[in-house]
């Protein structure tokens, strides 16, 4: 046995528990940090070789374990750019120097320039809808910009589409034969089965244009008698609200062009449409072109219904930003519409408990922890983004107290090793004395 060995065995045993002190130390500091995953101090035996009746002392060898898969405590704030994730992944963050990396800590405020930053000064990541609905990229951070919801002034958009869905009765009678009596002749003699119903779109500059809109049967084709319903025809006309006729018992004739859109739906024996349901506004007026989607009309022995859900916005200010749990950032406005600006993706890895950690409560992937996935909240395993919420520390207090207690009692137990051993010392010392 050396006294020498056991010394260092005892020096060992105290670093040991310096490190397992300096983990306590750090989960105990960070005990309020929103997001902040645990450490913990991993202890293993270093054994060295012995021979004969001789024992040498290895010592003990120390690994930091980190709980970063363990969910915190979700509290609600009053803040709806406070964010949390309930269940697996990371918000993907951005600091000073651009490089993206990975955070639980989702205690985002507006800056000076309206970006979404926490704590710690990086930025929230996602992806823009400026070009209409985002797409993940799955393996990488490709596409993401800093989430801006400095949404000052007045925001005007143009209608240039819009979907109208509905049922056109099918025992509505057929209106007289002659061209010149139907809507898109801008006549008023039609018959009283003919429909009409209005939308609201938008031009340029965010003001209201309505539409009429006049559904009148044409047609009917008969099956064969094992068929119990008929197929038809109907014409669709559309006009401008503003130039309807003023004073009679009818909008008829609409002035400065007529119809502004004729079409043609045709149904079949069943009831559902066989034609593709496109038709166009063609607005002299405004100058636009509004592509509509009849596509979801029927033809069924029902009531006639309509109802019309064009795009486009008129011109109101944005009043708050939301978030919801998939992630998409909503401009609500005014006028109570809203209009998605970004949606937030979730990043996750194979390992989470193997994240090189980093300043600033981040984490980076490594070749322990796996490659880094992205995708959207509530898709392949991620979880639910709850605005208005944050994550706290999943550090328990009164363990890390209990495991401070006895780091202390074992490393005086390693230092009085050590001063047994020093003392030895001195009697091999005095002997030759």
């Amino acid at each position: 046995m050396s006294i020498f060995g056991s010394m260092k065995t005892a020096v060992s045993g105290m670093n040991a528990q310096a490190n397992r002190l300096s983990t306590v130390a750090d989960n105990i500091a960070n005990v309020n940090t929103t997001g902040y995953k645990a450490v913990s101090t991993s202890f293993s035996s270093l054994v060295l070789p012995s021979s004969g009746g001789n024992y040498n002392s290895g010592g003990v060898q120390t690994s930091v374990r980190q709980a970063v898969s363990d969910q915190g405590d979700i509290s609600y704030t009053t803040s709806g750019t406070d964010l949390a994730i309930s269940g697996d992944g990371f918000f993907i963050v951005q600091g000073a120097d651009g490089t993206p990396v990975l955070t639980r800590a989702g205690d985002f405020t507006k800056d000076d320039e309206g970006n979404l930053v926490n704590a710690a000064g990086f930025q929230l990541m996602g992806y823009s809808y400026d070009s209409g609905a985002p797409a993940v990229v799955v393996n990488g951070f490709d596409g993401l910009v800093p989430v801006n919801v400095n949404q000052d002034g007045l925001t005007a958009i143009a209608s240039t589409s819009g979907v109208f869905k509905g049922n056109l009765d099918s025992n509505a009678k057929i209106a007289p034969v002659a061209p010149a009596t139907l809507p898109s002749a801008n006549a008023a003699t039609t018959t009283t089965d003919t429909k009409k119903v209005s939308m609201v779109a938008y031009d340029r500059l965010g003001n209201k244009v309505m539409y009429d809109f006049y559904f009148t049967k044409q047609s009917v084709v008969t099956p064969p008698p094992a068929t119990p319903a008929t197929a038809a025809t109907w014409e669709v006309a559309m006009f401008r609200n503003a130039n309807a006729a003023v004073g009679g018992t009818t909008s008829f004739p609409y002035t400065a062009g007529g119809a502004v859109g004729t079409g043609t739906l045709t149904f079949d024996a069943n009831g559902k449409m066989t034609s593709s349901g496109a038709v166009n506004i063609v607005d002299t007026v405004t100058g636009q072109t509004i592509a509509m989607d009849l596509s979801g009309f029927t033809q069924l022995g029902a009531d006639f219904s309509g109802t019309g859900t064009p795009n486009g916005q008129a011109a109101t200010p944005v009043k708050d930003v939301t978030i919801d749990g998939d992630g998409i950032v909503y401009a609500k406005y005014a006028d109570g519409s809203t209009k998605p600006l970004y949606r937030i993706p979730l990043a996750n890895v194979a390992s989470p408990d193997k994240l090189t950690l980093m300043s600033g409560n981040v984490y980076s992937a490594n070749g322990q922890s796996g490659v880094t996935v992205t995708g959207f909240p509530q898709t392949n395993g991620l979880g639910t983004i709850k605005s208005g919420a944050l994550e706290g520390s999943n550090v328990d207090l009164a363990g890390e107290l209990t495991e401070m207690i006895e780091s202390q009692r074992s490393y005086t137990a390693n230092s009085k090793v050590f001063q047994t051993g020093s003392d030895i010392m001195d009697v091999l010392v005095n002997l030759k004395r």
